[in-house]
């Protein structure tokens, strides 16, 4: 894969000569990938739109015919029509469209036993990320971390006919993708015809705000024989829709992009602009009771100026049971200084006990090449979490070798103010050697995300002053500009 995709990014530095973006090109590169993958398969599609017809074609009759393609298949009435649904081609020389379709016509994909086009979707990504190309990395979850995600929620649609799954920050779809697999696997692949249909056509679904990845993540899942809805649009700032889930699993975008006021929602306790609270208290209100959630969160999520009122709220109203803190590094190359948890808990029970797993103190830096992501990391959490998907009452902080796993009553919670990034009891031996400090990118990231809650703090100020004087008028610049 690494060969393919080494090739694969070779030809988009020759693409952009012709005015296609890195963007651009992974886009259309998608778009041939499926259809090339979608004939290995057998899927039914129109014959004289096939891959078979696109590949002899040359010079103005393949530009055009391309053009034509993408047009007619966006028209189907199922799923393929949404996939193509407003894809545009981006060539204007047939010769760059032949070599790409080339490229991928001499490599037969659905063989190659991964899930390819999204190893190939994600190595593009990290070489663009590698350039310094912005934002590449914003719908990336690595995968080791979603698969270690799964194997804790266990995401079970044979335990009743109305099970469901779903992803508000579904990104290319790999949490629904992997739930698919987690299940497949547990079943090996035993499941009989009217509860297969059940499964594949009415258990998996996800919202995405943009459109790019919304089409990869139906692309992932159709060629999983999939059937999912991926609504394309704002899990916060949109009136909830119907329907309530056993299940969300979600890797919530980071920074503060778009954050910019509170959302209007009647079912949101805490008033704040802070994306990522809003996400958790999102995932709260569209729980059914006695569903289980998993979220990624960074760390200003559970010790910004409003996590202590958010995270009140959720421990009355769900089971906050297990946090995991995450590698330092986890989320190389794409944000590698951003520091992440894992935060887990069951919808209509009290919090009696937090579990912390604390997988980041004392351990290397994860890096691309030296030390990769591997499942060794998360091997000690997931037998410290049990084999429930939610709380087990036998859980034994001797689990862990080395002291990571343990304990805090809601009391001690409470006596921190609720502000979950505060419990912690491994002392840092990197700070005692001057020689082994943070990484400058790593420090610059938590000067950032101090000065961002700095401002969310002052705009709040900001706020609340303009509304507690009515008449007066304040000069409120955007002091996060």
């Amino acid at each position: 894969m690494t060969d393919i995709v080494g090739k694969l990014w070779g030809f988009c530095h020759t693409l952009r000569h012709d005015g296609i973006d890195y963007g651009d090109y992974i886009e259309q590169l998608t778009y041939l990938l499926f259809l090339k993958m979608i004939e290995e398969k057998g899927a039914e599609i129109p014959s004289e739109y096939a891959w078979a017809v696109l590949r002899e074609k040359s010079g103005t009759d393949l530009t055009e015919h391309y053009v034509d393609t993408l047009r007619a298949l966006g028209k189907e009435k199922n799923m393929l029509g949404d996939i193509y649904s407003g894809a545009i081609s981006r060539f204007s020389n047939p010769v760059n469209l032949k070599r790409l379709v080339n490229l991928i016509d001499e490599i037969e994909w659905t063989g190659l036993n991964i899930d390819v086009k999204a190893a190939a979707y994600e190595g593009l990504l990290e070489k663009s990320a590698s350039e310094g190309k912005k934002g590449a990395g914003q719908y990336f979850t690595p995968r080791i971390l979603i698969q270690s995600i799964v194997r804790c929620t266990k995401p079970d649609p044979c335990k009743s006919n109305d099970f469901t799954i779903h992803d508000p920050a579904s990104g290319t779809g790999g949490f629904l993708v992997c739930a698919y697999e987690w299940l497949m696997e547990k079943t090996k692949g035993g499941l009989d015809r009217d509860e297969a249909k059940r499964i594949m056509n009415s258990t998996y679904s996800g919202t995405e705000l943009v459109p790019r990845p919304r089409r990869m993540a139906l692309m992932n899942l159709y060629l999983h024989g999939i059937q999912a809805n991926i609504y394309l649009g704002d899990a916060i700032y949109e009136p909830k829709r119907a329907g309530l889930y056993d299940c969300i699993m979600t890797n919530p975008p980071f920074g503060t992009k778009g954050a910019n006021q509170a959302p209007n929602r009647d079912d949101f306790t805490v008033s704040t602009s802070n994306k990522q609270l809003n996400f958790v208290q999102h995932v709260m209100s569209i729980l059914k009771p006695g569903g289980r959630a998993a979220i990624v969160v960074p760390d200003n999520v559970l010790f910004a100026d409003q996590a202590g009122e958010v995270f009140k709220i959720l421990t009355e109203d769900c089971d906050l049971h297990t946090v995991l803190r995450l590698p330092n590094g986890t989320f190389t190359p794409y944000s590698p200084g951003t520091k992440t948890n894992v935060i887990f808990l069951t919808k209509g029970y009290q919090t009696e006990n937090v579990w912390v797993y604390d997988a980041r103190t004392n351990v290397p830096r994860i890096t691309k090449k030296d030390r990769p992501l591997t499942p060794e990391h998360f091997a000690e959490f997931e037998t410290c979490y049990g084999p429930k998907p939610n709380s087990s009452p036998k859980r034994d902080p001797n689990d862990s070798k080395e002291n990571r796993w343990r304990s805090f009553t809601i009391n001690e919670v409470k006596d921190h103010d609720f502000k979950i990034d505060s419990l912690k009891w491994l002392r840092d031996e990197s700070l005692d050697d001057a020689n082994d400090l943070p990484e400058p990118e790593e420090l610059a990231t938590d000067a950032m995300v101090e000065l961002e809650g700095a401002m969310e703090e002052l705009n709040a100020i900001i706020l609340l002053l303009e509304n507690s004087l009515p008449g007066e008028s304040y000069y409120s610049p955007d002091i996060s500009k």
